[in-house]
């Protein structure tokens, strides 16, 4: 497949691996911190941990937007869909997580309410106007990389008035959540992170260059493909040999410093920051999610219902707020794979596609690491 099978070839891999071999100095470990899920499916998928000396230690981060999701939030949507009538639409991820009661979306659905899987907001559009009478809500969630098209699901549901038609809006920001990340007290001992790239499409380099010089850690910006993740760690090792902090792009037939303009426009004009955010494993995040813009308000369901946000404690045998936070791996859960699987998870982290647990479960949970 042409620009795809480019970057999966096998010799360029072990190519790769050498070079990273050669660049290790003895003596020496590498803490490299992949932000983003699609990284550590593609990690765990292509066995690359494999490929790397074993004083190099990938480590998951919060980078999975279905995972950082707490669960009152989860509980607020449950709440439209069996006490407000409200259609519900979301990704087909976010309708699995469990909740409170033990409840998901789909088991909401299950109890009655209207909950659909939609594979893009404009679907969630067209519900609306197919059905005048209901009221219907966009369950929003995601990093920079799905915000646009919430914002341009506002301009165009006030451009037709479409009056029935909300958004419970989640949206969360990646670099406020590497800064606290790395300024929090039990933060783990990073030497680095593979940036995301889908996100940086968006909102381009420039917005990790503050991270990388305040806590002095190196960023590479890397693709998804396993010749794109083992080029970054190369990239990152010669930074951390070099001593160099900044940022650099791996991911260059893609990201440029200050993105996509347009969508960065378009957000600014439908979204505001909030002051905080609670996230799943790191708690309340200063300034790193978006709300709607009071020009909005009509179509904010947050405003539209009344919705008041309450904390809800995690699955006491769920380690995925650690695993989040990095300081644990999904071996480490006594629940892995044994109470916890994709048919009963019992957090997020084990839903998502691009969760941790999921992608240790799929792609190697009987495999015992060996590395050389």
């Amino acid at each position: 497949m042409k620009y795809v099978d480019e970057f999966r070839r096998g010799d360029v891999a072990r190519g790769l691996a050498r070079r990273i071999h050669e660049a290790v100095q003895p003596g020496r470990d590498y803490r490299l911190m992949e932000f983003c899920g699609g990284h550590t499916h593609a990690i765990a998928r292509y066995g690359l941990t494999g490929l790397l000396p074993a004083a190099i230690q990938l480590i998951h981060g919060p980078g999975c937007p279905v995972c950082v999701l707490p669960i009152g939030r989860i509980d607020s949507v449950i709440e439209l869909a069996l006490e407000k009538n409200a259609i519900i639409c979301s990704y087909g991820d976010t309708l699995r997580v469990p909740a409170s009661n033990k409840l998901s979306l789909y088991q909401a659905r299950a109890m009655g309410g209207d909950v659909r899987m939609v594979y893009a907001v404009s679907d969630a559009l067209q519900i609306a106007r197919d059905n005048p009478q209901r009221e219907v809500v966009f369950f929003a969630i995601g990093f920079e990389t799905t915000t646009p098209p919430t914002a341009l699901a506002l301009q165009a549901a006030r451009a037709e008035g479409l009056r029935n038609f909300s958004v419970f809006c989640n949206h969360v920001l990646t670099p406020p959540a590497m800064r606290h990340l790395l300024a929090a007290e039990d933060t783990v001992a990073l030497d680095g992170f593979i940036g995301p790239s889908h996100v940086s499409t968006v909102i381009g380099s420039a917005p990790y260059e503050d991270v990388s010089r305040d806590f002095a850690k190196p960023v590479v910006i890397a693709g998804f493909e396993p010749l794109d993740v083992l080029q970054s760690v190369l990239m990152l090792v010669e930074m951390i040999n070099a001593g160099q902090v900044g940022v650099e792009t791996q991911f260059t037939r893609a990201v440029t410093r200050d993105g996509n303009a347009t969508a960065r426009r378009v957000v600014a004009e439908t979204m505001v920051l909030r002051p905080a955010f609670e996230w799943r494993g790191l708690g309340q995040v200063p300034f790193s999610a978006l709300a709607i813009h009071p020009d909005y308000a009509e179509f904010d369901a947050e405003h539209r219902f009344g919705l008041a946000y309450r904390h809800v404690a995690d699955h006491r045998a769920c380690e995925c707020a650690a695993i989040l936070r990095g300081q644990k791996r999904p071996q480490d859960c006594k629940v892995f794979a044994i109470v916890c699987n994709p048919d009963n998870p019992l957090g997020s982290c084990m839903v998502s596609s691009e969760g941790a647990c999921a992608a240790h479960y799929h792609y190697g949970r009987f495999v015992q690491e060996s590395r050389t």
